[in-house]
């Protein structure tokens, strides 16, 4: 090869170094700067371009819905921005491709002393698959287009309808208090009819009840309950007892005298007259 050759081809080569380092290329040396913009979602930053397939921490949307990230920390390009810290009305969006699961992780932990104890846990973390498709530098604010919410900001009822989870256990219930009505509602038709079967059974124990026996000086509760059990209930069955009617009283309900002692006999006679 000759010399010339040979510079020639040093030259070609500085040039290719040159091109892979500026970013230009052959054709015109025309300078391709590939927009760009760092976001902040789940307390991560993610450097993020239009069609980048992205896996971030679950967010509340369902699959093929749009989501708007406003936390944009940097935007790269023709025009780069740097955020102090948030770039104001810029934004980028991206479309929800899938609810997923990170890899398992495994945690283990072994007590040695004392316990002798192991413990084997494993967990996948929820994290949401988008697509990026348009990075805004302006106009977030009027895109109109729902804001990317951790599943952590919204109520357990939203993140189970967004995730797909089963909804039937709360319908269960429901139905059970709609079935329950009819119910509640025979119990207090046949609740009256109760009062009313029950109404003349008060009066019939109205009318069996006797005199207040507890009102002669020292008949208790227990002693009217004994005198109830004999059949004894007013003061007129207490005045008409004759000596041998008090002795087998006392007897039978070990009294000991108290009738006589007590003067029970008197005191219905005249609490009989009213």
């Amino acid at each position: 090869m000759t010399p010339q050759g040979r510079a020639v081809r040093g030259e070609e080569a500085r040039t290719s170094f040159q091109n892979a380092h500026t970013g230009t290329t052959e054709r015109g040396n025309m300078k391709e700067d590939a927009m760009f913009a760092v976001i902040k979602t789940g307390g991560k930053q993610y450097k993020v371009a239009s069609g980048d397939m992205l896996r971030v921490e679950r967010i509340a949307a369902s699959a093929g819905e749009t989501v708007q990230f406003n936390e944009v920390l940097m935007l790269g390009g023709d025009k780069p921005q740097v955020g102090a810290p948030l770039i104001e009305d810029a934004a980028v969006q991206a479309e929800v491709v899938d609810q997923i699961k990170g890899e398992k992780v495994i945690n283990f932990v072994k007590r040695r002393r004392k316990h002798s104890s192991k413990r084997t846990k494993g967990h996948r973390q929820k994290l949401t698959l988008v697509k990026i498709t348009d990075i805004m530098a302006s106009g977030a604010g009027k895109s109109k287009v729902m804001a990317a919410v951790g599943t952590g900001s919204v109520s357990a009822a939203a993140v189970a309808a967004i995730t797909g989870a089963a909804t039937d256990a709360p319908a269960k219930p429901a139905k059970a208090k709609k079935a329950a009505a009819p119910k509640k509602a025979a119990a207090k038709a046949e609740a009256p009819k109760a009062e009313k079967k029950a109404a003349p059974k008060k009066a019939a124990a109205k009318k069996s009840d006797g005199d207040d026996l507890s009102t002669i000086s020292g008949v208790g509760p227990v002693i009217v309950g004994k005198l109830h059990a004999e059949g004894i209930t007013t003061f007129a069955q207490i005045a008409a007892w004759t000596d041998a009617d008090v002795e087998a009283i006392e007897e039978k309900l070990s009294f000991k005298g108290r009738v006589g002692r007590e003067e029970w006999i008197k005191q219905a006679k005249e609490l009989a007259k009213g």
